[in-house]
């Protein structure tokens, strides 16, 4: 038997490598690629600023108020 088939075997598919997005111009070049991690580090980033933002909330709602500065003595200028 040779070594070799005529007939082309059917590429496998692979479920294990996830996926990847690749934007074309309107010229049919690549402009860039988005893999797996950036959506991971997407979805870290918001999930962090959602954080940060409940934190900064929670911290102004319950801190006491400013006490406003006493005022202080207008100079009267002259008019003449």
């Amino acid at each position: 038997m040779n070594q070799f088939e005529s007939r082309q075997s059917e590429p496998k598919l692979n479920t294990d490598e996830g996926w990847v997005v690749q934007v074309y111009g309107s010229n049919r070049r690549l402009l860039c690629v988005l893999e797996p991690s950036h959506g991971w580090i997407f979805l870290m980033g918001c999930g962090v600023g959602l954080l940060l933002s409940v934190i900064w909330f929670n911290a102004t709602r319950y801190s006491p108020p400013l006490e406003p500065t006493p005022p202080t003595e207008s100079l009267s200028w002259p008019v003449d």
